[in-house]
């Protein structure tokens, strides 16, 4: 059996010499049904919703998909069983010829793009098919002169902004991705600089962002194009156009587009000819009005390795960070991807794991993940007992003992103040707002009872933990600075 392939960017419905246009409407009806059930919904929904019958010539079968890369990938991985799947129905058909094109009677007809978090399986769907056709299909269009831009990526169907949990450590950060995606290139906002630690929704955003762009398309008015790709995805574009003498196609196709996405800038440090290039690249597309979106690890000004020029133009536009989660918004996100598995958590679990792992939102959903699947494949309910035993080995990891006293010695260090100071009776501004931070964080990070804290603290009663406790709470609450300044005390409490 020979799978014949071919670009062809106008493609018409062929006459049938195979079977009868209606015949062959019937084989290619069960042909796609049986694919179906053999790779599963989701593959289908993600790879090969989008097929459409083309027509018949001869002995050969045209079906078409909208881009090179989905045709390029249904080839690849499915082209084969295809074939064969048509032979079975009629032992005439000798070809399978997959074409870039539109036909008249796709798969399943169009559906509008996400509007909430709660979707239904069709709208995730409908997501899945923007991710393959209006994001792939800019890279093809580019990808035909050189790969110079874009590299076909396939947006995570999860990451909308109306399934990010918002809370205080990420709020700014996802109204400067919302305003950027709603109104790309506004002053002030390009470029548009995302960092923080790993896990705490940078990607998410940058995802967001993309869709958000190829979904709010207007009547009339020109699709945005898109180039999304990593750092290190640039790096070897650029260093492959150089070795095939193709650096103009290169600086060409990439400056065309109307947003460029880096992912993981600090992968440049130490590549100083790449470095080069993104910053030529980068003044070019600002000049031109062009929204460019970049994520990091760390804020411009830390990026040591970057050049200093580079640095410069990165922190001149909107610098936006996402802290690191606090209990709150924990229980916030494992509620939510809870109720979107449709899966009943007893609060008191929620609590632990949003107690226990702090650090990294991806490991806190991947223990949420497992619990699901253990309790899905056992039916054994979600209990506190199960999480032990199922989360021992994620749980072991993370169960690092914190001592009060441990506590008051960072504390002191970092407000400057004595260690005595910290069970002393003075109440001295300067002395009483450390001390009762480090109650704060004691109570956090411990799992001492508030007697027991307040006996560290001098021998103080646990009411005056409880009131240092409510205090610190409050005012991180209305004081950005200070509430950074205990969560890196807390940061550091925790590595």
């Amino acid at each position: 059996m020979e799978l014949h392939l071919r670009a062809a960017s106008d493609v018409r419905l062929e006459g049938s010499e195979i079977a009868a246009p209606a015949e062959l409407a019937a084989e290619w009806s069960r042909v796609r049904t049986r694919l179906q059930t053999e790779v599963g919904e989701v593959e289908y929904r993600t790879w090969l919703r989008q097929l459409s019958l083309g027509g018949a010539d001869g002995d050969e079968v045209t079906v078409l998909l909208p881009t090179r890369f989905l045709r390029d990938w249904v080839r690849s991985h499915y082209g084969d069983r295809l074939s064969a799947l048509w032979q079975a129905e009629n032992n005439r058909v000798r070809r399978v010829d997959i074409r870039v094109g539109q036909g008249a009677q796709p798969l399943a007809p169009s559906v509008a793009p996400p509007q909430s978090a709660a979707g239904t399986a069709t709208e995730t769907a409908a997501i899945t098919d923007i991710a393959n056709g209006a994001i792939a299909a800019g890279a093809d269009a580019l990808d035909d002169k050189n790969e110079g831009r874009g590299d076909g990526i396939l947006l995570d169907p999860r990451y909308t902004f109306d399934t990010f949990v918002v809370g205080k450590p990420n709020e700014f950060a996802f109204a400067c991705a919302s305003r950027v995606a709603d109104q790309p290139s506004s002053p002030g906002f390009n470029p548009l600089f995302l960092y923080g630690g790993v896990g705490l929704g940078k990607t998410h955003l940058m995802h967001a962002i993309a869709w958000k762009l190829q979904t709010s398309r207007r009547t009339g008015v020109p699709p945005v194009t898109v180039a999304y790709m990593s750092a290190e995805k640039f790096m070897y574009k650029f260093i492959a156009a150089i070795r095939n003498q193709s650096t103009i196609e290169f600086k060409d196709n990439l400056r065309s587009v109307d947003v460029l996405m880096i992912d993981d800038l600090q992968f440049l440090i130490g590549k100083d000819n790449t470095q080069e290039e993104f910053f030529h690249t980068f003044n070019a597309l600002v000049d031109a009005g062009k929204q460019i979106v970049v994520s990091a690890d760390k804020s411009p000004s830390d990026l040591s390795g970057l050049e200093d020029r580079l640095r410069t133009r990165l922190g001149c536009g909107m610098v936006a960070d996402l802290h690191a989660t606090t209990f709150e918004l924990r229980i916030s996100i494992l509620e939510a991807k809870a109720a979107k598995a449709s899966v009943s958590v007893p609060p008191r679990v929620l609590e632990f794991l949003a107690h226990k792992i702090t650090s990294n939102i991806r490991e806190l959903e991947g223990a949420l993940n497992r619990l699901v699947a253990h309790s899905a494949l056992f039916q054994r309910p979600i209990t506190l007992e199960t999480t032990q035993e199922v989360l021992h080995d994620i749980l072991r990891a993370h169960d690092r003992r914190v001592t009060i006293e441990e506590i008051q010695r960072k504390v002191a260090e970092h407000y400057n103040i004595r260690l005595t100071d910290m069970a002393s009776a003075r109440r001295a501004r300067n002395v009483a707002r450390p001390r009762q931070v480090a109650m704060f964080l004691a109570k956090q990070l411990t799992s001492r009872s508030l007697p027991e804290i307040g006996r560290k603290f001098g021998n103080r009663d646990h009411t005056t933990v409880m009131h240092a406790v409510s205090r610190v709470a409050g005012l991180m609450e209305g004081d950005s600075a200070f509430a950074e300044d205990v969560e890196l005390l807390r940061r550091m409490l925790e590595s």
